[in-house]
């Protein structure tokens, strides 16, 4: 089992399982369940989690996870502690380790995340970084299962940025069997490193990873498509990059090439007019709230798998999802 998660394929070989895990727990937690709503395996646990950045989802996705599953979360905002600044990540991850369960960082620069990881003794979650979006990734495969639980022929597409989202979405695609079509205008591609880490995994495992600078290319007979902001936080001073993006945008021009059965994903928050029109984000096969909601259910599957291995096993016994 993967110590910490600092990009989704750091769970490769279980991650199909990590899913199933999340879509039966949630069922059973929301049907009512005695044993899912008294699952407790953060018991007496408290999970600190680390934001230099500002944050919806991820910060009440994690708190109110992290509650359900019996923890406490702690969360530590930027100004709060000393991280990075008066002290070192290195140091700061040796002392949070002999208090904290698990820790979640949601930071810049990816290597911080991973330097964290390197110096703590509990599981590390990368709740964010500049390169990789793991947790986002979990709750994306996740809803694209609810909604098409036979993958087989499952079309993906990306229109926007090559960002840390798509890094993930791809990995994640390429590690269930997923083809993933991704487009982005020159100049803006996904790290070379990661598409080849995502191209080894489709070759291992039957699918196709192609991308293209063409949107209507990359969304043709998909069955779901997805983009992001053009302009994510902390590229506000970069006026001219959404110029760069004209013809990205995904509205119903766009969608009229993709399956008629196509579901619309945004991993949120979304800048309406600019990456997606109203229509489609409010059309009746937009599940960007299911994809919000299974944040929190993927990241519960997450935690329990990281950090209890003993519980995450015998729940899936009890579940009927074998682990």
């Amino acid at each position: 089992m993967a110590e910490h998660l600092l990009a989704i394929d750091d769970v490769a070989d279980d991650f199909a399982d990590i899913l199933q895990w999340a879509i039966e727990f949630k069922r059973l937690w929301k049907s009512g369940d005695e044993i899912a709503m008294s699952f407790m395996p953060l018991d007496t646990m408290t999970v600190g989690s680390i934001y230099e950045k500002p944050s919806t989802r991820t910060r009440v996705s994690f708190e109110v996870g992290i509650n359900r599953l019996g923890g406490y979360p702690l969360t530590l905002l930027k100004n709060d502690i000393q991280l990075g600044k008066s002290e070192s990540i290195a140091d700061t991850a040796q002392v949070l380790s002999r208090f904290l369960d698990a820790i979640t960082y949601r930071c810049y620069g990816h290597e911080d995340v991973a330097e964290l990881a390197a110096n703590s003794s509990v599981p590390v979650l990368n709740a964010l970084s500049y390169k990789h979006h793991p947790c986002q990734a979990a709750a994306d495969l996740m809803t694209i299962l609810e909604h098409f639980p036979n993958k087989a022929g499952l079309k993906v597409a990306w229109v926007g940025d090559g960002n840390n989202v798509l890094h993930d979405l791809m990995l994640a695609c390429a590690m269930l069997g997923i083809d993933c079509h991704y487009a982005y205008p020159a100049g803006y591609e996904a790290d070379a490193d990661v598409i080849e880490r995502a191209q080894e995994l489709a070759a291992a495992n039957g699918c196709t990873m192609t991308e293209t600078n063409d949107p209507l290319e990359a969304v043709a007979d998909a069955h779901v498509i997805y983009t992001d902001v053009f302009v994510s936080m902390g590229e506000e001073h970069m006026e001219d990059k959404l110029a760069e993006f004209d013809g990205f945008q995904v509205n119903m021009d766009l969608l009229s090439g993709a399956d008629k059965g196509w579901r619309f994903m945004h991993c949120l928050p979304a800048h309406r007019g600019e990456e997606v029109t109203d229509e489609v984000m409010d059309h009746e096969q937009s599940i960007v709230f299911d994809q919000a909601e299974n944040r929190m259910w993927a990241q519960m599957s997450l935690l329990t798998y990281l950090v209890d291995d003993g519980a995450w096993a015998a729940m899936g016994d009890m579940m009927g999802v074998g682990l």
